[in-house]
């Protein structure tokens, strides 16, 4: 054999191994450049990440399920405090999952997500979530993890999502195969009330009945903390709240708000906020608002006090 053709077949033979490589390491990372080509194009109803909402809210309204699942292999048990919530478009909005490990060793999981129908995927969109990372949950520790997340009003104006007033969040939390380096979920553990996310909790479970500044379903709130209940003038109270003495403070709005009939018999309020982490967020943001400027009298025949 010549030394030219020798040459010649060590570099066919070095071009099929390039090739060969390339092509293993194409396989090898084609799963994570799938998944980055999905959170860049919301493609196969994969949700985006963005870092603020700085979308104007709509008067259009639509319906946000939520859907949980551990797959095989993972102890743990994973579901939504709140099975669905409604909101505006463009509305900067928060809510929180349950994660609780059954076993008796720290286990590492992964959570991946999309939502349906598929096409809305590039207009629902996460500021903060669990999702992001590996995530880490010490033995029988239990923990509420939040999304932050807001749907765009773009949404209302394309052909193919224009009629939606339905998506549904789905997660599944798998056992992590890269473990090393996972963020600890115990961050979330007896961590303090968040008035931020208070003020977006607010908005979605609060707004429809209560402002700040006027009476409308509810009396006003804006200077509730501090203040003693049923004393808004004006507003037609239970005489059961009205004569309850109660003063408003971050311990007595959480019991209230965990269970009004049952921490004053004969009150109205007939809504109940059972999750310990919202009704803390919601308290500290009220704590932060001002007193109210003004108390109208709200629509007759409809009082929550």
């Amino acid at each position: 054999m010549s030394r030219r053709h020798t040459i010649r077949t060590y570099a066919t033979l070095a071009a099929l191994l390039v090739a060969v490589g390339g092509m293993t390491t194409l396989v090898s990372y084609s799963v994570t450049l799938y998944r980055l080509f999905c959170q860049v194009t919301g493609a196969g109803g994969t949700t985006r990440r963005v870092a603020a909402d700085t979308a104007t809210v709509s008067n259009r309204i639509v319906t946000v399920y939520f859907n949980t699942n551990v797959a095989p292999g993972l102890a743990w048990r994973f579901r939504p405090v709140l099975p669905k919530v409604q909101l505006a478009l463009g509305a900067d909005t928060v809510v929180y999952f349950e994660a609780e490990n059954l076993s008796d060793h720290s286990i590492v999981g992964h959570a991946t997500f999309n939502v349906t129908p598929g096409r809305v995927g590039p207009y629902f969109k996460k500021i903060e979530c669990f999702c992001f990372q590996e995530e880490r949950l010490d033995p029988h520790q239990k923990v509420e993890m939040p999304v932050d997340f807001f749907v765009d009003p773009r949404m209302a104006r394309d052909p193919d999502t224009a009629d939606m007033t339905q998506i549904t969040l789905s997660y599944t939390f798998f056992r992590s195969e890269k473990p090393k380096g996972a963020a600890d979920l115990s961050r979330f553990v007896n961590a303090p009330p968040d008035p931020v996310a208070g003020g977006k909790l607010f908005a979605t479970q609060c707004s429809g009945c209560h402002t700040l500044d006027a009476a409308r379903v509810g009396p006003p709130l804006g200077g509730v903390v501090g203040r003693q209940a049923g004393s808004v003038a004006g507003y037609p109270y239970s005489a059961a709240l009205a004569k309850s003495g109660i003063v408003w403070t971050a311990a007595t709005l959480d019991r209230w708000l965990a269970g009004p009939q049952r921490d004053v018999p004969g009150a109205l309020m007939p809504m109940v906020v059972p999750d310990a982490a919202t009704r803390g967020d919601i308290i500290a943001w009220l704590a932060q608002q001002s007193p109210p400027r003004r108390a109208e009298r709200p629509v007759s025949g409809h009082t929550q006090g």
